[in-house]
C-alpha cells in the first residue's frame, strides 16, 4: 500500500455542532488504531482534516466543509488506571461517561466535567473545558499529566505541562494535531452521590453577592438565571452548590429519614454510577414550542419551585452535573433551525457590563430556559483557553429569532471592551476582528501553527471563519 493511502476512503456526511446550525459536508472517516489515524492525516488532502469527538461543540469546530474529518470515538481504549495514585491513561475517543463507569466503583472521579458527560478526553483536552468547579480546580487541562499528539508531519509527541505545545494544545481547538492519548489526574471521592445546598437569589446583584461571599466553600457552584425576569427582578435566580458526599454524609441522612443500614441501596453500593435515563426528544419538534410563552412560563415555574434555602440534600452525581444527559438528542428541541449557545466571560470589576448585558438580554425577551452564571478562579495557561478570572454566562437562544446576529455582535463589543471573551467551543457566529482582543495571546498561537503545521494540515470551519 503507498505512504500516502487510506485503508478506508470515508463517506462525504453533513456535519453540525451540537446548536444543529450552519451544517457542512466533509469527508468522514473513523480510524480504529493510532496507524489509521496517522495514514488519515496524510491523506487529508488539500481541504484539510480536523478531529472530532462526540459532537458536543455547539458551533463549528468539528466540521470541516470540503475536508476530511476523523470521528475519534473509535479509538476507546482505557489503557490503565493507578488505583492507589488516582490516574489513568486513556485513548482520547474515550468519553467522561465511560471514564464514570470505570472509575466510580474503584473511588475516583474525572477532576472536572462540564454539563455533559458526552464528551471525549481528546474533545475535553481540545476546548479545554471547565464545569462548576472552576473556582477551585481550574480547567481540565491543569489535571492533563501529558498526551500524545499526532502532528502535521506524520510524528507522534509526548506533550507535557508547561511546553509551548502543550499550552497551544490545551484550548487549541484540535488545530496543533491529533490527540491520541492523554495520562489524567483523578480526584477521590466515597460515593457516587452529591450533597447540595440551593437557595433563591431575588436579583442578579443578590445572586453576584451570596457568589462572592461564599463560593469559596464549596467545590462546585452554579447559577441557574431567569433572563426573562425584568424590572426589580432582573437577573433573579437559582443557587446550587455541592460537595461529594462522603459515607459518613450517607449514614447520618439514612439515620434522619429512619432508614435500616442494609446492603441494599446507596449504603450498600455507594459507588454505583446509575444515570437516570428518559425517552429521546422527537426527531420533530415544532420551532415555536419553546417560544416566549412556553419558556416564560417554565422559568417562572422553575424560580417558583426552588426552595428559598435547603441544605444537603443527596442527589446522584448524573443529576447535579448532567441533568440534559438523560433526554438523549435533547439539542432537537429548538426545532429545525437549531440554536446558538452564547457564552461568555467578563473580568472581576465589571460586573456594571454584566448587568447592562443581563438586563439587555432580558428587554430583549430572548426565550432561554437555558441560563447559567458561574465565577471563574485564575486564568488557564491555554493560549485559547476561555477560562479567565470574572464571571461566565452561558445562554441557549433560537437561531432564528429575528436580529439576532446583530444584537450578538453589539454583546461580543461589550464582552471584549470588559476583559471578557466569547467561548470558541460554542461560538458560531463571531467576527473575526474581535478575536485579538478577546485572546491577548493569539499570535503566539498563529506563529506556533505556521512553524509546526506549515502546509495548513489542520483546520475546521472555525478556523478559516476566525482566521486562526
Amino acid at each position: 500500500m503507498p505512504a500516502n493511502a487510506v485503508p478506508f476512503p470515508g463517506r462525504t456526511t453533513p456535519l453540525t455542532g451540537w446548536g444543529r446550525t450552519a451544517p457542512t459536508a466533509a469527508r468522514l472517516i473513523r480510524p480504529r488504531t493510532y496507524e489509521e489515524a496517522a495514514a488519515a492525516v496524510r491523506a487529508c488532502g488539500a481541504r484539510g482534516g480536523i478531529a472530532r469527538g462526540l459532537g458536543r461543540a455547539y458551533g463549528d469546530a468539528a466540521q470541516n466543509a470540503g475536508g476530511a474529518v476523523l470521528d475519534m470515538t473509535g479509538l476507546d481504549r482505557v489503557h490503565a488506571v493507578d488505583a492507589d495514585g488516582g490516574t489513568v491513561l486513556c485513548d482520547a475517543g474515550v468519553s467522561l461517561h465511560r471514564l464514570m463507569e470505570v472509575l466510580l466503583p474503584l473511588g475516583w472521579f474525572v477532576p472536572v466535567t462540564p454539563g455533559t458527560r458526552q464528551v471525549t478526553v481528546g474533545g475535553a483536552i481540545a476546548a479545554d473545558i471547565h464545569g462548576k468547579n472552576h473556582h477551585v480546580s481550574g480547567a481540565f487541562s491543569r489535571h492533563v499529566l501529558s498526551l500524545e499528539l499526532l502532528t502535521a508531519d506524520g510524528e507522534i509527541r509526548t506533550v507535557v505541562p508547561g511546553t509551548p505545545l502543550f499550552d497551544a494544545t490545551a484550548g487549541g481547538m484540535g488545530l496543533t494535531g491529533v490527540i491520541l492519548t492523554a495520562t489524567v489526574r483523578l480526584l477521590p471521592v466515597e460515593t457516587s452521590w452529591m450533597s447540595v445546598d440551593t437557595e433563591r437569589a431575588r436579583d442578579l446583584d443578590d445572586l453576584l453577592a451570596r457568589l462572592t461571599a461564599t463560593d469559596r466553600y464549596y467545590r462546585y457552584s452554579v447559577a441557574w438565571i431567569d433572563l426573562l425576569a425584568r424590572g426589580s427582578a432582573t437577573g433573579r435566580a437559582v443557587l446550587t452548590r455541592g460537595e461529594h458526599a462522603s459515607l459518613e454524609t450517607l449514614e447520618s441522612s439514612a439515620r434522619a429519614r429512619g432508614a435500616r443500614l442494609t446492603r441494599r441501596g446507596p449504603l450498600g453500593r455507594p459507588l454505583d454510577f446509575r444515570p437516570s435515563r428518559f425517552p429521546a426528544a422527537p426527531a420533530f419538534v415544532p420551532g415555536g414550542l419553546l417560544g416566549r410563552t412556553t419558556v416564560g412560563l417554565f422559568n417562572e415555574l422553575w424560580y417558583r419551585k426552588a426552595p428559598r434555602a435547603r441544605a444537603d440534600q443527596l442527589q446522584r452525581i448524573s443529576t447535579f452535573f448532567h441533568p440534559l444527559d438523560g433526554v438523549p438528542h435533547w439539542n432537537r428541541l429548538r426545532g429545525r433551525s437549531g440554536f446558538v449557545q452564547y457564552q461568555f466571560v467578563v473580568g472581576h470589576g465589571h460586573e456594571e457590563a454584566l448587568r447592562r448585558i443581563v438586563t439587555r438580554i432580558s428587554a430583549r425577551r430572548c426565550p432561554c430556559f437555558l441560563a447559567v452564571l458561574k465565577r471563574f478562579g485564575e486564568g488557564e495557561p491555554g493560549w485559547l483557553s476561555f477560562p479567565t478570572p470574572g464571571w461566565s454566562l452561558a445562554l441557549d437562544i433560537p437561531a432564528g429569532l429575528p436580529g439576532l446576529g446583530a444584537f450578538l455582535d453589539r454583546l461580543d463589543e461589550e464582552v471584549a471592551a470588559a476583559d471578557g471573551r466569547v467561548h470558541l467551543a460554542e461560538d458560531a457566529r463571531l467576527r473575526p476582528e474581535l478575536l485579538g482582543a478577546m485572546y491577548p495571546r493569539l499570535p503566539e498561537f498563529r506563529a506556533l501553527r505556521r512553524e509546526l503545521d506549515p502546509d495548513g494540515v489542520f483546520v475546521s470551519d472555525l478556523a478559516r471563519r476566525l482566521g486562526l
